[in-house]
């Protein structure tokens, strides 16, 4: 339990920082800590929902949620969220694992190269339906079947994709995470998937962390903040795969 409250800290400053729900990272990190690989999956998205509100906060103030977006996201993303985490029913939780590591490992390096140019004029104006809809249904999919909010894949898709400021891209990524994080921890409960213990400790020592990540993101150069991310996740995701490995 000492061991989870330390990554809930850590997770929770993270999410806060770079517009995520914390899932994705806290589920290799709780498994290296000897947690059973489908409890490590499943047992931080409850509290994903506090901690990535409660982050979105100082976004919110300085105006830097896409409230379009949100609600589009919403719409395709929790049919597909529900979906995928009903999959995970006949699926391995270390399979999961892996997955988890290697679309993090992926989206990371796709981070590191990513060019920065000018970004579209008025984002809510000019980012297609179709488009919106077709990322969030995929990121809602693999949510589900990770068992996570998509926060991890919203903010850097959002960034490469759909051409959205970085700011803007972690404001309005923190608030759908939240969004996405219900209907899967709804199904993930039913499954019998979550262990509350876990979920509690991790959450009371995240949630407040949350929202120190999200001030710190918001005096921090864009830049910078996806070098940090992609970094961070290349970390997480190699160092879980070796794990896996031994």
């Amino acid at each position: 339990m000492i061991a989870i409250s330390v990554i809930g800290l850590l997770v929770g400053f993270l999410s806060g920082m770079f517009g995520k729900g914390g899932s994705a990272i806290a589920t290799p990190l709780l498994h290296l800590a000897g947690v059973p690989a489908l409890v490590a999956v499943a047992s931080p998205l409850p509290a994903v929902v506090p901690s990535t509100l409660l982050a979105a906060v100082p976004y919110w103030r300085a105006k830097h949620i896409d409230m379009r977006l949100v609600k589009l996201g919403a719409a395709f993303g929790v049919p597909a969220t529900v979906l995928g985490a009903y999959l995970t029913h006949w699926i391995n939780g270390t399979v999961l694992v892996v997955a988890t590591d290697a679309v993090i490992l992926a989206l990371a390096i796709r981070l590191l190269f990513h060019r920065h140019g000018k970004p579209r004029e008025s984002n809510d104006a000019s980012t297609h339906l179709w488009r919106i809809g077709a990322v969030t249904t995929v990121i809602g999919l693999a949510g589900g079947l990770l068992a996570n909010s998509g926060g991890f894949l919203l903010a850097p898709l959002f960034i490469v994709l759909l051409g959205i400021q970085t700011r803007r891209a972690l404001g309005s990524s923190l608030v759908l995470s939240s969004i996405l994080a219900i209907p899967g921890t709804i199904v993930h409960a039913q499954l019998g998937h979550i262990n509350w213990a876990i979920t509690l400790v991790f959450g009371v020592a995240s949630v407040p962390l949350a929202l120190v990540g999200a001030n710190v993101a918001l005096r921090t150069k864009s830049e910078r903040i996806e070098w940090m991310y992609a970094l961070l996740l290349i970390v997480v995701s190699v160092v879980s795969v070796a794990q896996l490995v031994q």
